[in-house]
């Protein structure tokens, strides 16, 4: 099968979970024999089958999210170029609102079906438009219309099918099947070493807490921060936390973590991107790993962590209960939300009195957090592969190419 792959993220530009479940799955759809061509924004590392889209200069300094349409509208136009030049996809898939009215507009030029990943929703993420102010009713506009034309929108989760028939009731059920991010099993495995650790101010052998993310409202930092004030005082804070969405809540983090460390030391903070063998390293050495997350269709993060053998302490909402096994691979936190889309606790102070707890709970014993960080580790291999990822993906192009006729 021929596909067009359209993503916003590609390397060396990979940010977040979107973009790690794009190269993999790419990577899976050729292992298995599948020709496959990427349209990337911006410049990503050259390779066969690989094309760039830049924003178009005329729209430099405008909203964010009309630069994106102007890529939008590159990427349509190359597909529609290639399909005349005799390179037509059998189908084109892409992932986040950033992509998908790319995808809608391409698949109607050259008439193809339309497959959308959802991996997160617009409705779902309001504090947006903190970021993208009138924009955010743009990439809205853009998710909503692609989604009500897509020939199936493929949810990373059972929570994220839900919330997707929540947002878009117009949607047809049948059209909103369920495919699992996925690991790569052999690229994300424990390393007992310690330069890396050393090097970035963690000590060997003490208490960790760790958490690795971006610094986004959904992924629920500011909450963990304060819960982290009751910790043991021997328990290290670890955060590898960047890219802030705005400059409102990189100035809320920073003022976090100064308090945090007037009142303890162990607090490492490093905000670069760090390379998949050092966040290996650090994950290996985590007492638990931490995901706080308010908003999360699947986390890929938590199956990262898995197979470095950390257990994990997740917030139970989303698709989180999908990947962490409560008693077994990890412990779940407890959290009601408001209906608003936010996905704010109902009752924050309690939520982070329970998340403080259950962290609490998981240092204090060491062993039962091995016990449960070795337990994720096979669960991670044996059900959440980028093999099985890139079968259940094939068999949504094949009944979207049915449907099509």
């Amino acid at each position: 099968m021929h596909t067009g792959v359209i993503t916003k993220e590609w390397p060396p530009a990979v940010y977040g979970g979107a973009g790690v479940h794009v190269v993999e799955l790419v990577r899976a759809l050729r292992a298995a024999g599948h020709e496959v061509d990427v349209h990337a924004f911006g410049e990503p590392e050259p390779g066969p089958g690989v094309h760039g889209h830049v924003e178009p200069p005329d729209l430099a300094g405008a909203n964010a999210a009309l630069r994106t349409l102007g890529v939008d509208l590159r990427v349509a136009a190359a597909v529609d170029a290639a399909t005349a030049a005799g390179r037509a996809p059998q189908l084109l898939h892409s992932h986040t609102w950033y992509a998908n009215l790319g995808g809608h507009l391409a698949a109607r030029l050259v008439g193809v079906p339309h497959v959308v990943t959802a991996h997160s929703l617009e409705p779902m993420r309001p504090w947006k438009a903190e970021q993208l102010g009138g924009g955010y009713r743009i990439s809205s506009w853009a998710e909503e219309t692609a989604y009500r034309h897509a020939d199936a929108v493929i949810a990373v989760s059972a929570g994220m099918r839900a919330d997707i028939l929540a947002s878009y009731p117009f949607l047809e059920p049948e059209r909103v099947p369920v495919v699992h991010n996925g690991i790569d099993a052999d690229d994300w495995q424990r390393d007992e070493g310690t330069d890396v650790v050393e090097r970035l101010g963690m000590v060997p052998g003490r208490p960790a807490v760790v958490f690795v993310g971006r610094i986004t409202r959904q992924k629920g930092l500011p909450y963990l921060l304060r819960a982290c004030a009751s910790l043991p005082p021997e328990v290290q804070v670890v955060l590898l936390a960047g890219a802030p969405d705005t400059p409102e809540i990189a100035a809320e983090v920073r003022g976090l973590v100064d308090t945090l460390r007037e009142g303890r030391d162990g607090v490492v903070w490093v905000e670069q991107m760090l390379p998949r063998p050092d966040v290996c390293q650090v994950l290996s050495h985590a007492t638990v790993f931490v995901c706080p997350s308010v908003y999360e269709p699947l986390g890929i993060v938590n199956l990262e962590a898995m197979a470095c053998g950390a257990a994990v302490v997740g917030t139970a909402t989303g698709g989180i209960p999908e990947v962490v096994d409560d008693g077994r691979t990890g412990w779940l936190v407890p959290i009601e939300q408001v209906g608003d889309g936010t996905g704010t606790p109902v009752d924050p102070d309690r939520f982070v009195a329970d998340l403080a707890r259950t962290l609490v709970d998981a240092v204090a014993d060491p062993a039962e957090a091995r016990r449960r960080g070795a337990a994720g580790r096979e669960r991670a291999v044996a059900e959440f592969s980028w093999h099985t990822v890139a079968e259940r993906t094939v068999a949504v192009y094949e009944e979207a190419l049915s449907r099509a006729g």
